[in-house]
């Protein structure tokens, strides 16, 4: 077990609700993460240290209802499970693509061949600038997201900076073409929605290309570099999936329980909490820790070990409540036809360095170097 899997035990055993040096309290154990998650009168994920004037337009990521219920709306008709299901042939079709450029080696960076490029090929179609530099998109995305703790504090670094407004420029100039020629994609739509408000403003538009881009992607490149770790943890998983293909969906879901895209959120009380035993005060940063409370021995009978079959499984990999991931239906399926695309293609897949994991780290990693067997 690793030094932070060790940790996480520590604390969830030991110290469940525990403050750190900043004021900033951590919370370990399942039940109480997901009371954390499900309560939206005492804990607020408007966590911004960003002056409200300063802030622009807010996002739905870092914002409460009524400001989440509405932009939520706006776009949540697109990730239902319905219209998920008719981007398959796309996935399919690109991923296939991917997988036979890999297989011309057998040795290759997952993130840049597989990983990275699908869900952002996705996430651009759907909005309707599939034709843009996918790799452009995705170091965007990378920059901001590795950045988003500094952004929330109000010290965002010059790179951050510097790709949000290359990537606001971009999605302006598609802006552009979208109001004098509509087309039928999620921005245009977006572009052409009248709210109580009346249409959306450019910032509002940006605020959706930003979080669609990123949150469409990352949780995606995490899953499926998750997928990869399993492999190469236990080879015989995948023969397993080669003989019963019906396994892949709790695959899925055990490899989302012990591998999450997102190791922790955050939020901030409104006032005064119970959790537990312990009173948090009002006005404070509270982080639920999803990867620990995923490997809670009170709820996941032997949480260390991977079970294909697991069931139930009632990880937190997603979040839970009003803010859950809006993109989980995508990643899934994502996931799904790039396992049955592996098996098509390759007879084994691992790791060339193990030590490329850091169990805890927020997202997937941004190189990956992994070693392919093609089937013959």
């Amino acid at each position: 077990m690793s030094e932070t899997l060790q940790a996480y035990q520590e604390l969830r055993i030991h110290n469940p609700i525990s403050e750190d040096e900043n004021g900033t309290w951590q919370i370990a154990r399942h039940k109480d993460v997901l009371q954390v998650l499900k309560d939206h009168t005492g804990f607020s994920s408007d966590v911004s240290m960003v002056a409200p004037e300063d802030r622009g337009e807010p996002s739905m990521l870092f914002s409460d209802a009524p400001i989440h219920n509405r932009l939520r709306k706006l776009v949540s008709y697109a990730f239902k499970p319905g219209h998920i299901a008719d981007q398959r042939e796309l996935i399919t079709d690109r991923c296939e693509t991917l997988m036979k450029t890999m297989c011309q080696s057998t040795q290759v960076d997952l993130v840049e061949s597989l990983a990275a490029p699908l869900p952002v090929t996705v996430i651009a179609h759907m909005l309707g600038v599939e034709d843009g530099n996918t790799q452009q998109f995705k170091l965007w995305s990378d920059t901001i997201f590795s950045n988003i703790g500094d952004i929330l504090m109000a010290n965002p670094s010059e790179e951050a900076r510097l790709a949000s407004e290359q990537m606001d420029a971009y999605f302006l100039s598609r802006i552009d073409v979208f109001r004098r020629e509509p087309q039928n994609n999620l921005l245009s739509r977006l572009i052409e929605t009248e709210t109580e408000d009346g249409h959306l403003s450019d910032p509002e538009l940006l605020s959706f290309c930003r979080l669609l881009l990123i949150a469409g992607n990352e949780t995606t490149t995490g899953l499926i570099t998750g997928i990869v770790r399993v492999f190469d943890e236990i080879p015989e998983a995948f023969g397993q999936l080669k003989a019963n293909r019906d396994l892949i969906p709790t695959f899925i879901e055990e490899t989302l329980r012990l591998h999450s895209p997102f190791s922790v959120t955050i939020r901030k009380t409104k006032k005064p909490c119970v959790i537990g035993d312990t009173e948090i005060p009002k006005g404070v940063m509270v982080i639920p820790m999803i990867a620990c409370a995923n490997r809670d021995e009170t709820v996941f009978d032997d949480p260390e070990k991977f079970i294909i079959d697991r069931s139930p499984n009632p990880h937190l990999a997603f979040g839970f409540g009003a803010h859950n991931c809006l993109g989980a239906h995508l990643a899934r399926l994502e996931g799904e036809i790039a396992i049955h695309s592996m098996l098509d293609h390759l007879e084994g897949i691992s790791l060339a360095n193990s030590g490329d994991f850091e169990d805890g780290e927020l997202g997937g990693p941004s190189k990956l170097l992994v070693n392919l067997n093609p089937a013959k």
